[in-house]
């Protein structure tokens, strides 16, 4: 289809104006339609939102890709609707355990996928950081507000990390242990979160 046969096909099926010339910046990326205008594209067209989105990054696409209104999707997850834009505007979350959990099912988000669409990446790599080195019971809690999985498997998995990073330092510090072997543990601390993901796949 041509940018003027969209374009027409907004307008008669959806009601919606546009022109050609914004079909096409659509299609170079170099404006994103709207959630109304990202529906009626995907229905113009034949395919989901999804399709037309490729692999949603942010919340807000990840909401678009399964054709939810932020008013359905704050519904869903126990939201204020105002409290829910402002969090997808700025591309991150701030919602307590339980909504956390009810987000990822909302969007059929794995781990991994809600992580990255919470922008909580950096706020993950911290807390692994601190329970590799102190105290890892202390981070259960914290870790799993931001990442809802099973107390036992998460406990486990902060355990492991921990004794990680011990045994590196450990390393380190024994007699006849080389200079460079006391890099060990701070590259083990810089890629702690794809250690992470090694132990929790998804």
């Amino acid at each position: 289809m041509a940018p003027g046969h969209v374009a027409y096909g907004l307008q008669a099926q959806y009601g919606l104006r546009t022109t050609p010339d914004v079909v096409v910046a659509w299609e170079r990326g170099q404006l994103a339609p709207d959630s109304q205008e990202l529906t009626a594209l995907a229905g113009v067209l034949w395919c989901s939102p999804a399709e037309l989105l490729g692999a949603p990054q942010s919340l807000r696409e990840h909401r678009m890709a399964r054709a939810l209104s932020p008013d359905d999707l704050a519904r869903r997850v126990g939201l204020d609707s105002a409290a829910y834009r402002r969090m997808e505007d700025a591309n991150h979350w701030r919602g307590n355990e339980r909504q956390t959990a009810a987000l990822a099912q909302a969007l059929a988000l794995s781990p991994r996928e809600l992580l990255t669409a919470t922008g909580r990446n950096e706020e993950l790599a911290d807390l692994l950081r601190s329970a590799a080195t102190t105290r890892w019971q202390a981070y259960v809690r914290p870790v799993a507000k931001i990442l809802p999985m099973p107390k036992r498997r998460l406990e486990g998995i902060l355990q492991q990390l921990h004794a990680g990073y011990h045994a590196r330092m450990a390393a380190t510090s024994s007699w006849g242990a080389s200079e460079s072997s006391g890099e060990s543990g701070k590259e083990f601390l810089d890629r702690i979160v794809h250690e992470f993901w090694i132990l929790a796949p998804g």
